[in-house]
């Protein structure tokens, strides 16, 4: 069956006066129809900068330098900004982390739905008013008659994220991508969002990609998940099969090292002992280190030990 979304061999960059960091290296994928696809791993694993080059929005001093997004027999990556901005928003739509700082400050959240609408359809301001309205409402704001007037500072985190995802269903994209779509909320709110966020992607039979360092999204809402480390895939299965045997050294350590469900940074000392992971002491060698051997390098191939049960070091 041909995916909805097939990625191949996609590698970012960023060029820096210092050195050159590779962000993502030769990562793929495909996503079926209907299917949520979870990406897990540490800080600086390339969960973001895959979504951003998933819709060609990486920027500079980043590259996608090689690889291939294709969706509808079009590859994303060859586009030019007026042919992908009708995908942008409106096939292809993306809930992100912290949404306060992703919505505009100045302007009302009626506005902001508003012109989100009118971004992809014709019709009156009124019409866009009425289907903003109607937006907010389906995320579970209440009197969104009233809220529509409000600016972002007057929204408690949570309802803020309700904005964000009600713009993004606007449209009733085929593809929802959340980046960290809980980050910053508390635990409660967390829950109701991702129940609501849930619902609406079953409601829509939407396909959905979701990244996280919380393995309890992962577990309780995603079928497939790929754990990524220092931006290549490095296991690939259905989510009941990667908790019951993860098979690679890395995804055992993230399995056995998160606490309440968020993954913490560990680094290997003296192959005994573990400490936490300090950034500024970053090196080529770290995550090989890390790894128990040379399984991140570019000779390591994804290997299928069981079906749907990619790996790429079964040493």
């Amino acid at each position: 069956m041909t995916p909805l979304l097939d990625v191949h061999d996609l590698s970012i960059n960023f060029y820096t006066r210092e050195r050159i960091i590779e962000a993502l290296a030769g990562v793929s994928f495909g996503l079926a129809k209907s299917e949520t696809l979870g990406f897990v791993g540490e800080a600086g694993s390339g969960k973001s900068v895959l979504t951003q080059g998933l819709l060609n929005l990486v920027m500079r001093p980043g590259k996608i330098d090689k690889g291939t997004v294709v969706y509808g027999e079009k590859d994303l990556l060859k586009l030019s900004d007026s042919e992908i901005r009708p995908i942008r928003g409106n096939e292809i739509a993306v809930i992100t982390s912290h949404p306060k700082s992703a919505l505009n400050p100045v302007l009302t959240i009626g506005a902001q739905i508003s012109n989100a609408y009118l971004a992809h359809r014709s019709g009156t301001k009124q019409e866009a008013l009425e289907a903003s309205i109607q937006a907010l409402r389906a995320v579970g704001i209440n009197d969104p008659e009233t809220r529509i007037r409000a600016y972002p500072h007057e929204l408690s985190g949570g309802m803020a994220q309700r904005v964000i995802v009600a713009i993004s269903l606007l449209h009733s994209p085929k593809i929802l991508i959340a980046d960290e779509p809980t980050a910053g909320l508390d635990v409660t709110i967390q829950r109701q969002v991702l129940e609501m966020i849930n619902d609406l992607i079953i409601q829509k039979h939407m396909s959905t990609i979701i990244s996280t360092r919380d393995l309890g999204i992962i577990a309780h809402y995603c079928k497939r998940v790929a754990v990524l480390q220092k931006g290549r895939i490095v296991e690939l299965a259905p989510v009941e099969k990667l908790f019951q045997n993860g098979f690679h050294p890395y995804t055992r350590r993230l399995l056995s090292s998160s606490t309440l469900g968020k993954i913490e940074l560990f680094s290997k000392v003296n192959n005994s002992e573990f400490v936490p992971f300090d950034i500024n002491k970053v090196d080529s060698d770290l995550f090989c280190n890390r790894c128990f051997g040379d399984i991140t390098c570019p000779e390591a191939k994804l290997i299928e030990i069981n079906p749907g049960h990619w790996v790429r070091c079964h040493a």
